[in-house]
């Protein structure tokens, strides 16, 4: 079995990111951690469903595997 690499997210630690989510579902937040599964500690985070709902979730860790696209929304 192959070893992970970690994803190359160092550089977007403390910045506003949106994630989105299988489901339809994004979140946007301040990354405050990864792995090297991807799995990540979104800080401050702001849930938006489909049907434009706006949840404040707070700090939360989402995994990797239900992570389809990362964008930084802060200049790096």
């Amino acid at each position: 079995m192959s070893k992970a690499h970690p994803p190359e997210l160092k550089k977007f630690m403390d910045k506003k990111m949106m994630v989105k989510l299988n489901g339809g579902r994004s979140v946007v937040g301040i990354l405050r951690g990864f792995d090297p599964f991807m799995n990540v500690v979104i800080d401050e985070a702001i849930e938006e469903c489909r049907d434009s709902t706006k949840n404040n979730i707070g700090m939360v860790v989402i995994r990797g595997n239900s992570i389809v696209m990362v964008e930084a929304l802060d200049r790096v």
